[in-house]
């Protein structure tokens, strides 16, 4: 929903299919190949215009109410790319977990920068807006489209895919242990033994294509079994999901949320039903293809 001086938007979570570590760059960071996509679980943000020229923060979550909220930096970031002076409220609706490997800072970046440039009317070239995006965060360029993509690079390099979902994985279940993941110490700690060349996610593309069979080995995360081997808690989650009745659960992103695929709701409210009285945080998903990339405006 838009008025003159308010402007709601959605911003989704996601899940990597595979996130394949290529090697480490020479800046610092890693080369990756990654599939990632939007899931149905979703921050609401209210961008509100203020009478100052401030750019401020509220949030359900008070620990993310700060300058260093990457909503916050978007704005800024957008502000002194045009030499704006308009004041902002951002008022965020936090439901996504936060250190969780669902992308929700980055989603949330990438929503108030298409929402601003929409509200403000302001004309920006795709480089540009992939590049101010970059700046911000390695996912948020993904988060400018949404849906279903193969991200490369850093994660900037962004190749929309076309929407073709297997029925095999019509429903997914998303458990939240109750431990936070920094992203940055799970790469540093990254054995160059876990590095792999891109075959896990070219194999993937292929089969969502229906150009070869979906086989569950290739629905493959590099940072997994360092993850695992350093907090108990999500390998102690992911025995609880397969215990539970679960066939397949693989990490998203550096974790330390897992997802599992089902093919029948029945059975996937289930195994979350039983998740939830052990106590886990427990998400019940699925697909999503946002229209206008990750915005979607009510």
């Amino acid at each position: 929903m838009m008025t003159s001086n308010m402007f709601f938007v959605q911003s989704y979570a996601k899940i990597n299919l595979t996130l394949d570590v290529l090697g480490r760059r020479p800046d610092g960071y890693h080369d990756l190949a990654t599939l990632m996509q939007t899931v149905d679980l979703y921050d609401t943000i209210c961008l509100s215009a203020t009478t100052d020229q401030s750019v401020r923060v509220t949030c359900t979550q008070p620990e993310l109410a700060s300058e260093d909220n990457l909503a916050v930096r978007a704005a800024q970031a957008l502000r002194r790319h045009f030499s704006l002076k308009q004041g902002v409220l951002i008022e965020l609706d936090k439901h996504i977990p936060i250190a969780a490997g669902l992308g929700g800072g980055s989603s949330n970046a990438a929503a108030v920068l298409l929402a601003l440039c929409q509200w403000w009317q302001l004309q920006l070239s795709p480089p540009d807006m992939l590049a101010l995006a970059a700046s911000l965060g390695s996912d948020v360029p993904f988060f400018l489209t949404g849906g279903l993509a193969l991200c490369e690079g850093r994660g900037e390099r962004v190749t929309p895919l076309a929407p073709q979902w297997p029925a095999a994985m019509r429903w997914l279940l998303l458990v939240k242990p109750a431990i936070s993941v920094a992203t940055a110490t799970v790469f540093r700690y990254l054995p160059s033994s876990d590095y792999t060349d891109g075959t896990h996610s070219r194999a993937v593309c292929e089969a969502l294509a229906g150009r070869s069979k979906l086989q569950p080995e290739n629905l493959h995360n590099g940072l997994e079994r360092g993850v695992l081997e350093r907090y108990p808690q999500v390998a102690q989650a992911r025995e609880d999901m397969l215990r539970a009745g679960a066939s397949l659960v693989r990490l998203s992103g550096s974790g330390p949320t897992l997802f599992a695929p089902f093919s029948e709701l029945l059975h996937a409210t289930q195994v979350q039903q039983q998740l939830h009285a052990q106590g886990y945080e427990v998400y019940l998903s699925r697909a999503i293809y946002p229209s206008g990339g990750n915005v979607c405006l009510f």
